[in-house]
């Protein structure tokens, strides 16, 4: 028995079939095409920061392989949030990127509600960098080493006060689990934006801070702070004199900053691998590795799928870690 409008239905999808078919052809050339025209690459941090020198490295490269300008454009703000929204609801033609981290896409959804799907609005690229921080203090603590700074923090619960970049960052995540694992109670003191934070411990103002390798490891070499720790399960080739959290009494502690490159979810995939491929060569180039290795940054470029398993398994991680340390935004 025939279904009532079946028949008007398949005359309809008949109709339809020409301008699906031209539809289809004109997006396959826009792929053949791609890049005929610049390419934004979204840094949702300020210049100056690891993340910006890393998209900066990045911009360049991809410039030179796909031979059209690639314009790095920061738009800071909300943890990352402000830049990672504005990729999200672009046109998925290959033009619009970003150069996401862990607070945009895994931290940030444990804290707030956020104007995009971490998972769902993006279409994961490449994982590209991972990054330790330091735990450093003032030069006028007495303690030499974590261990010290430890069993005086004991001693004396909420005597010794730390900053962060902000509340919910991951400097101000790293610092409450450390005390959580190590049973003592620091005074947080939150800063706006890591400059303002590591000027305050330079200062005096504040104790201490855990925060970026990258940005902290020159003033440790200047001896404007000192640093008791890395945040990383090894030693840094930055400061390999620093031990690690893990080795100096807080076994199992890690925390590392991580960079990635995404698009818009519905970006053709002969883009992404394209975008991909690029990504991969770029930081295979011992010229583009070793002085970002000396900055203390780990290059760990893979595939699409590895970064869609690895932002899962973190979004899981620093969601129990949130809710278990109770930490609030407000």
């Amino acid at each position: 028995m025939t279904r009532p409008f079946s028949r008007t239905r398949r005359l309809l999808v008949l109709a339809a079939l020409p301008a699906l078919a031209l539809q289809a052809q004109a997006q396959s050339a826009d792929v053949a095409n791609w890049p005929d025209r610049p390419i934004k690459l979204v840094v949702p941090f300020p210049p100056g920061s690891v993340t910006d020198r890393i998209g900066r490295v990045l911009g360049q490269r991809l410039e030179a392989a796909l031979k059209q300008p690639v314009v790095v454009e920061n738009r800071p703000g909300a943890g990352a949030t402000i830049g990672s929204d504005h990729v999200a609801k672009a046109k998925p033609d290959g033009y619009t990127i970003l150069l996401g981290a862990n607070a945009s896409h895994a931290v940030n959804v444990a804290f707030m509600k956020l104007p995009y799907d971490p998972v769902k609005s993006f279409e994961p690229i490449s994982l590209v960098a991972a990054v330790p921080s330091v735990l450093a203090v003032k030069n006028g603590v007495p303690a030499k080493t974590l261990g010290e700074l430890l069993a005086q923090a004991k001693a004396k619960p909420g005597g010794f006060t730390y900053t962060s970049a902000g509340i919910g960052t991951t400097g101000h995540i790293g610092m409450e689990m450390l005390s959580s694992m190590a049973g003592v109670q620091l005074l947080h003191v939150p800063g706006k934006g890591p400059a303002q934070a590591l000027q305050d411990v330079m200062a005096g103002h504040v104790d201490m801070l855990i925060e970026s390798i990258a940005l902290t490891a020159p003033l440790v070499k200047s001896d404007k702070v000192r640093a008791l720790a890395v945040t990383s399960q090894t030693r840094s080739p930055a400061l390999p004199q620093v031990p690690t959290v893990s080795e100096s009494g807080v076994p199992g502690y890690e925390l590392l900053l991580w960079f990635a490159l995404y698009a818009p979810a519905g970006t053709p995939q002969a883009i992404v691998h394209k975008l991909h491929a690029e990504t991969v060569r770029t930081f295979a180039d011992p010229a583009v590795r070793q002085p970002l290795v000396n900055d203390g940054v780990t290059v760990v470029a893979g595939t699409p799928k590895e970064l869609a398993d690895f932002q899962k398994s973190e979004i899981e991680k620093f969601g129990t870690l949130i809710r278990k340390l109770d930490l609030k935004l407000n």
